[in-house]
């Protein structure tokens, strides 16, 4: 029996809606993410989940208790959102008049051109993958649920397409993105985790950036 992700994306908030940037900042679900949520409760019902995990942040833990119900949920902080500095409780609007070199800069370029106080993309792959590298080689053979962000689902993204389109692996609110994982032994005793996407029929969305 392989390992099998679902890496669900919280529903949707208020600041989501209004395209207000939202990473550290905790903000609950709006009425709409809580019946996203409830809607892909039923689309999961026929899942049988062996462990269940999300991030510390009040809007995943949310997702996951509306989700899945009185099940037991791991709480990880590890999982949680970029901080995105500056940024954080911003419009993209506000942010172009007060910061608008940096962030044409950051869209442009993320990786190499960091917003003032915010999270290296670099530092937030290599804390993601940490996180879901240790989920994983503690639930081998196993069904798992991780409910998390949408940057966090993304970065993961790309470190299995390799490649760093960062902004478009951005799932939809209350969406779950599935990942297979194939352990291989290696010629020591260590198993080589390898990660395959599954075709996904949800959308990919961008709901915070525009062209600028």
């Amino acid at each position: 029996m392989p390992t099998t992700l679902y890496l669900i994306r919280h529903g949707i908030t208020e600041w989501n809606q209004k395209g207000i940037y939202c990473g550290r900042i905790d903000v609950p679900l709006s009425k709409e993410g809580k019946l996203q949520a409830t809607r892909l409760s039923r689309k999961l019902r026929s899942v049988r989940f062996d462990k269940i995990y999300s991030s510390s942040k009040k809007r995943a833990l949310q997702t996951a208790r509306i989700v899945f119900g009185d099940s037991k949920i791991i709480r990880l902080a590890q999982l949680r959102e970029v901080n995105f500095g500056v940024m954080e409780g911003l419009t993209y609007e506000q942010i172009l008049k007060k910061y608008p070199a940096a962030y044409r800069k950051w869209f442009k370029s993320p990786y190499s051109n960091p917003m003032p106080k915010a999270e290296n993309l670099n530092a937030f792959k290599n804390r993601i993958e940490k996180a879901i590298n240790g989920i994983v080689k503690s639930n081998k053979d196993k069904t798992i649920a991780i409910v998390c962000h949408g940057g966090s689902i993304s970065i993961f993204l790309t470190r299995i397409l390799r490649n760093k389109k960062f902004w478009e692996y951005i799932p939809s609110p209350a969406t779950a993105t599935i990942v297979d994982v194939v352990h291989k032994p290696t010629s020591g005793k260590k198993l080589q985790i390898n990660y395959k996407l599954r075709k996904q029929k949800h959308l990919f969305v961008n709901i915070y950036n525009k062209k600028s």
